[in-house]
């Protein structure tokens, strides 16, 4: 494994930087909303159509990513992701009224929904594959510093200036992230397009919109069981449909044939979807535990937050020597187990707990969910050819979509579960220690599916030798 190439690196850190705005501007918008309601004179419970048409919009519009990047470039359609992201910030920070809102946000959801997959995809084809580990560590840190950065700043934003600038600061960002993408990324394209395949497209858009509003519906009890369940069951049958015409399809809007590569499906189908599932179970959790089970307040659970996401940050540095000595199925394994170890620990924690023991955990619980982050969105690239890499590239975000709503269901599911046997209308602490041990085993079982891998799985990526 060598280090990265100069133009390699820099690549990265911009679609790094495109990545760090998405995801500031999610974790900003929850500190913001009893702020954002009274302003536009609504109830704060209303607000929640911000957060919910930002998602519809955004799974709409990725499974359309990888054929527009073919089609007109992978540079020039991450620059339009990156301009509509921008644009609707502007009318997000304009708005007047609810409705207003919603349409920014929505727009803001179709920039989102193109500027991920199309970003990893700017980054693969710019890549050689034996720089590839440290390129996918630079573009990872942005889902595991803007969940810390972001309510910090928003609560500051909103205290001492207005919600409105909560978008308004990433304008700014957004302009330089489109000057230097024009000025250090090549535009490539592919040499033959197909015409898009509309059927394709109205099957997985709404397969993906259905499913995940289903499923943010049962996180957050939003409906009657009964509609939530009706629509997941529609989500999957038209998910089913999808497939099968892609299957069938002489030019699918997605090749699924990256299914077939072993790394990639165990990565994001498998064990990668299970694992990645379960480590967003465990940050819903936590602030949770805090404030219902240990009774402290918003501040104080924060700051306690602030040693798991620093373990994710701490883990960075040392990620590609720990890949390169041991590679990539050896690290997964053990890993894994000591992950499970540490999502389990958190059910022995109390009140009465020692700050070193709670500080142990957490920092801990980080480190190893960011090493196998790194490691699993590495690994699922490794062996995909570069006529897969834009299908392989938007299904990777689609999966990733599903999972991390998955991972507040699952969660939420539990508690629930848990609260009805002993017939209680509240969360205990008891409750949350059955979470933590449920999502413990659930890691544990996704790293027993890693002993399917070759031992030399990646190694040309990771540069490790048996």
């Amino acid at each position: 494994m060598t280090s990265l190439r100069a133009e390699s690196r820099l690549i990265a850190l911009i679609v790094a930087s495109a990545f760090f705005l998405q995801g500031l501007d999610s974790a900003i918008i929850n500190t913001s909303l009893p702020q954002m309601a009274a302003s536009l004179q609504v109830a704060t419970l209303d607000m929640s159509i911000g957060i919910t048409v930002y998602m519809l919009a955004s799974a709409a519009f990725v499974p359309i990513s990888g054929w527009l990047a073919d089609r007109f470039g992978a540079r020039d359609i991450f620059i339009t992701s990156i301009l509509i992201f921008t644009i609707a910030s502007l009318a997000c920070g304009l708005s007047q009224t609810l409705l207003q809102l919603s349409i920014a946000r929505a727009l803001q959801g179709l920039g989102g929904a193109l500027m991920t997959p199309v970003g990893r995809m700017v980054v693969l084809r710019n890549t050689e594959k034996n720089q590839l580990l440290h390129a996918t560590a630079l573009i990872t840190w942005p889902a595991l510093t803007a969940p810390v950065i972001g309510p910090v700043l928003g609560g500051f934003l909103t205290t001492y200036f207005s919600w409105r600038w909560n978008f308004l600061i990433n304008i700014p960002i957004g302009f330089m992230g489109v000057w230097l993408a024009l000025r250090f990324i090549p535009n490539s394209k592919e040499a033959n397009t197909h015409a898009l395949d509309l059927r394709g497209l109205m099957l997985s858009s709404i397969a993906l919109s259905i499913t995940l509003f289903a499923l943010e519906s049962f996180a957050h009890d939003d409906l009657h069981h009964g509609l939530p369940v009706l629509l997941t069951v529609i989500g999957l049958v038209t998910g089913y449909l999808a497939v099968k015409h892609f299957h069938r399809s002489a030019h699918p809007l997605l090749n699924l044939s990256s299914l077939q590569v072993q790394t990639y499906r165990i990565c994001n189908l498998s064990a990668g979807a299970i694992f990645r599932i379960s480590s967003t179970t465990v940050p819903f959790l936590l602030p949770l535990l805090f404030q219902i089970g240990f009774g402290l307040n918003a501040l104080a659970a924060g700051s306690w937050m602030l040693a798991y996401f620093a373990g994710n940050l701490g883990m960075k540095p040392i990620t590609s020597p720990i890949l390169q000595r041991y590679g990539f199925r050896r690290t997964l394994l053990v890993n894994g187990v000591i992950t499970s170890l540490c999502i389990t620990s958190c059910a022995l924690l109390t009140p009465q707990s020692p700050n070193s023991l709670m500080v142990g955990i957490l920092l801990l619980a980080g480190l190893t969910r960011s090493m196998q982050f790194t490691a699993l969105n590495t690994l699922a690239f490794a062996d995909v050819s570069a006529t897969q890499r834009s299908s392989s590239s938007t299904l990777a975000s689609m999966l990733m979509q599903i999972t991390s709503v998955l991972g507040v269901a699952l969660g939420s599911l539990i508690l629930k579960v848990t609260q009805a046997i002993e017939i209680r209308d509240h969360s205990s602490l008891a409750d949350f220690q059955i979470a933590f041990i449920v999502t413990g085993v659930m890691v544990l079982l996704s790293t027993l599916i890693f002993l399917k891998l070759p031992r030399d799985a990646g190694a040309e990526v990771s540069g490790h030798r048996s």
